[in-house]
């Protein structure tokens, strides 16, 4: 069954790559959304699958290089119609 999660990650995950490491793995698990920066350091994803693809996207972005993530705020939320997962600035 698929769910839609809007979660905010803190810690360092700005310019460390966290975006592009979320698009290739989200990318190669077929799900959809998109992620961005926050003015304050955090990023925000919303992002649409299985629980099950969306624990393994967090757990492919945690194993990020340079990614160090301290706090992850989430919230389930109403499905939408989309075809890919994109960067969105």
């Amino acid at each position: 069954m698929e769910i839609r999660k809007h979660m905010i990650f803190s810690g360092e995950v700005q310019g460390v790559g966290f975006r592009y490491t979320a698009y290739m793995a989200a990318r190669e698990l077929g799900l959809t959304g998109w992620v961005a920066n926050l003015s304050d350091g955090r990023v925000e994803m919303e992002v649409q699958g299985t629980q099950k693809e969306i624990l393994h996207l967090v757990d492919k972005i945690k194993r990020g290089k340079w990614i160090e993530i301290l706090s992850i705020e989430e919230e389930q939320i109403p499905l939408k119609e989309e075809e890919i997962f994109r960067i969105a600035n």
